[in-house]
């Protein structure tokens, strides 16, 4: 496909609906901060696929706008909203969070105005974060994608590749045929998934990961609607049900109930959250658990909100201002 086509494939720039009007570096972060592994930048445009849908965003003039292969322009113009969670009054959730009395929560939220928690496929975030452990944020998303080349249907949307296009020994496209920034096809569904055999799996650099994500593909299809009913309970019972699944732990749950389930409650305590609260808050040598259970003592309800902006402001900042160090 010429660029040219490629450009005809696609519907027209539209604004976003709303009043978002993140900065670049804050819609980096939303996409590509950890949250979801599915985003690309490439030119100023990013490119990123969830459930069968696929869009573009770019930011032009301070405003956010969008545009999705023809084929699938109107499904995109009702998923988009709610997978950037538009519905939500993210200003007023971050006014309320206690940055008042807390001086470094303040300069995290001033860091990176308008941040907010994607809303995304409940099942999808499950198969996202089952990658990550002990994996940084390019590698879980070398995953996915492997994942989505060797196991997943071909999505209704430019950029596809054509039959016979060279692969290298994984079965993925061998490098210098890749086009940076585009997404070629569907992650594979969990019931795609609980037919893939283990060693398939490990093929796609997942090691250790593929047997958790094949137990959790085995227990998913013996229990029909399982993760649907899961995403729609409370946050302590969700997340009981989720510590049920091979491979997944405390952190793991809170990330899907977090980013998959729009449970603010959630506080997930990675690396860096460990890192923020030792350094910033005093808790050196903390275990994850009491971590957590200070997290969504002191910050609230809106815990993980607060989480997702201490997460970027020590990634980005930290390093620099690391004392005590760990």
């Amino acid at each position: 496909m010429t660029r040219q086509e490629s450009q005809a494939a696609w519907s027209n720039w539209k604004p976003l609906p709303g009043d978002w009007h993140p900065s670049r570096d804050v819609l980096a972060e939303t996409l590509d901060g950890g949250q979801s592994f599915r985003w690309h930048h490439a030119d100023g445009i990013w490119t990123g696929a969830w459930a069968g849908c696929a869009a573009q965003l770019r930011l032009l003039d301070g405003t956010l706008q969008w545009r999705a292969p023809k084929p699938l322009a109107k499904t995109v113009a009702t998923a988009l909203p709610r997978y950037l969670a538009l519905d939500r009054d993210w200003t007023g959730l971050t006014d309320s969070l206690p940055w008042r009395s807390d001086a470094h929560l303040a300069q995290c939220v001033a860091a990176f105005p308008g941040l907010r928690i994607l809303r995304q496929p409940f099942g999808e975030t499950l198969l996202g974060f089952l990658c990550s452990a002990t994996k940084q944020i390019g590698q879980i998303k070398q995953m996915c994608a492997l994942l989505a080349e060797r196991h997943g249907l071909p999505g209704d949307w430019p950029g596809q590749t054509p039959a016979g296009q060279p692969r290298d020994e994984l079965g993925a496209l061998s490098m210098s045929k890749r086009q940076t920034g585009t997404v070629r096809h569907r992650l594979p569904t969990w019931a795609e998934l609980a037919v893939i055999p283990e060693k398939e799996l490990r093929a796609c650099l997942l090691g250790f990961r593929a047997k958790y994500i094949h137990g959790t593909a085995k227990f998913l299809a013996a229990r029909p609607g399982w993760l649907e009913e899961t995403e729609s309970l409370p946050y302590a019972v969700a997340k009981a049900r989720l510590l049920e699944l091979p491979g997944v732990g405390e952190k793991i749950a809170d990330c899907v109930l977090l980013f998959g389930a729009g449970r603010l409650e959630a506080f997930p305590v990675d690396t860096w959250v460990l890192k923020s609260l030792a350094r910033r808050y005093g808790l050196t040598g903390w275990k994850p658990a009491p971590v957590a259970l200070f997290g969504r003592t002191h910050f609230g309800p809106l815990a993980g909100l607060a989480q997702q902006y201490l997460f970027a402001w020590e990634r980005k900042f930290g390093a620099r201002l690391a004392s005590p160090k760990l």
